[in-house]
């Protein structure tokens, strides 16, 4: 059977393709802000694993081939936050990090044990309504000191309470 959606790839040629080359991803940190602009609230995902632990994660997704940054970012924020997040991606597309996650742990402070993946991360104020889809069960918004709290950091596995820290850092946030 021929594939007719261009840039996918099967399960197989993904698993062939991690195993041989970094991926290219994008990760979100959706916040809500005041009308000057500070951050008030960050919103976490809920999700099951492949292996049934509970974890809190930042919306996130690989970038098809030729499909742009921005629309990668559009698209996994409409399909981890819902299509009336609204959200208010930067006009710049000039990431606050890029994280590294490889598949052994220790080289960085990310980890991916199906792959070496590089992520462009960007913070994105959303002003609508949200709500999860896909494989997340809730999205929670919690304020900025306590989305670093020990607790919530605790359910945020391979580097991604890391992430949330250097995001909140990046939009000058006190904690």
């Amino acid at each position: 059977m021929t594939e007719t959606t261009p840039g996918w790839l099967s399960s197989d040629d993904l698993e062939m393709a991690r195993a041989q080359m970094p991926i290219l991803y994008v990760e979100a940190v959706p916040v809500r802000v005041d009308d000057s602009g500070e951050v008030t609230s960050v919103g976490l995902l809920l999700r099951i694993g492949p292996d049934g632990t509970v974890s809190r994660t930042l919306v996130s997704g690989r970038v098809l081939h030729h499909e742009r940054v921005r629309d990668a970012l559009l698209r996994h924020l409409e399909k981890d936050l819902g299509p009336v997040a609204l959200p208010r991606v930067p006009a710049s597309l000039q990431p606050f990090t890029v994280a590294e996650y490889f598949p052994t742990q220790g080289v960085t402070a990310f980890h991916d044990p199906r792959q070496h993946a590089v992520s462009l991360a960007y913070i994105v104020p959303v002003t609508g309504d949200c709500r999860p889809r896909q494989d997340a069960l809730d999205l929670v918004w919690f304020s900025p000191q306590e989305a670093v709290s020990p607790a919530v950091q605790s359910e945020m596995p391979g580097g991604h309470g890391v992430l949330l820290k250097q995001a909140l850092a990046h939009a000058g946030c006190v904690i």
